[in-house]
């Protein structure tokens, strides 16, 4: 099985926290998630390139593991 990794090469799992390493705009609102931004709690996709996560401002958000830093 394929494992989902951070912009690191670390391994993701579901309940991990992750922060941004790069603002991102979030498609369909006009929110931009700030670099650093801390996501707790993520949850693995069947597509390892990505996983889903809430913040505060978005709920059911799916961010690519190329943007993400294992906190």
């Amino acid at each position: 099985m394929d494992e989902t990794k951070d912009s690191n090469g670390n391994i993701l799992q579901d309940g991990d926290s992750v922060s941004l390493i790069k603002d991102l705009k979030v498609k369909g609102t006009s929110t931009t998630l700030k670099r650093g931004t801390l996501v707790k709690n993520i949850r693995l996709t069947g597509n390892t390139a990505e996983v889903e996560c809430n913040t505060k401002q978005v709920k059911g958000l799916v961010l690519k593991s190329e943007f993400l830093k294992k906190a």
